[in-house]
């Protein structure tokens, strides 16, 4: 069992080493062969194999013969699975990416946030109010503010009691860590973002979900608004 247990750890080091290596663009488009990569990382080629499988799982490999183990576009990775979206945003963003990130907040959030409004019990507004003031005082600046932003924004998305926005709150907290060191260049966003989420936990606890929804396309607009300053997107990328 002790040995399982350490295998398994030693797959999970290589498979984070491996995709550290392919949003920095170590690789190129075809990994090194897997008795190469196993000196590499100093392990055996069966955890090396089981590494790769587990990637090759998640949509972000593709073995052609011949080829090699090529590796294959972002967009095709396996967004829903929880690693491949904290792996998809470690990478360095690009306009085209900003763009779908916001896109789908757009899809997910207001109507989340209405959710919440009519269906959230005592407890889950008690938690997102507690979540907001904690948020509120901290300043951009601070290393908790990230943790405390992606905190309010699932459990709003939590309370909205749909599984499937449940299963996207990782997706969400991946949103706000590409979004927000951009939107906080600015000293002056800082106010506009906490007086926009006080805008939807108010109406979320007054059980208004029309008011709560636009409250939370505001603040995406707000945040598309900014993005866009720092990213332009062509017109050919946003249709």
């Amino acid at each position: 069992m002790e040995t399982a247990n350490k295998d398994r750890s030693l797959v999970s080091k290589v498979m984070d080493g491996l995709v550290s290596g392919i949003v920095e663009e170590k690789y190129g488009a075809i990994l090194p062969p897997q008795d190469v990569l196993s000196k590499e990382f100093n392990v055996s080629r069966t955890v090396m194999r089981e590494a790769l499988s587990m990637l090759l799982a998640r949509h972000m490999l593709d073995v052609r013969p011949k080829i090699g183990t090529r590796i294959r576009p972002m967009r095709d990775w396996r967004m829903l699975d929880e690693d491949v979206v904290s792996w998809r945003f470690r990478a360095k963003p690009d306009s085209q990416f900003l763009r779908d990130v916001i896109e789908f907040r757009v899809l997910i959030e207001p109507r989340a946030s209405a959710l919440a409004a009519m269906r959230a019990t005592p407890a889950e507004i008690a938690g997102i109010r507690e979540a907001f003031d904690a948020f509120r005082s901290i300043a951009p600046t601070d290393p908790a503010y990230q943790d405390a932003d992606e905190l309010l924004h699932t459990r709003i998305v939590a309370a909205s009691g749909n599984q499937f926005f449940q299963q996207m709150a990782a997706i969400v907290r991946g949103a706000l860590s590409a979004v927000n060191p951009i939107i906080m260049r600015k000293e002056s966003s800082w106010e506009t973002v906490v007086r926009t989420h006080g805008r939807v936990v108010e109406a979320i606890e007054r059980h208004d979900p029309k008011e709560a929804e636009a409250a939370s396309l505001a603040l995406i607009d707000f945040t598309s608004d900014e993005v866009e300053q720092a990213f332009p997107v062509s017109h050919a990328e946003r249709v």
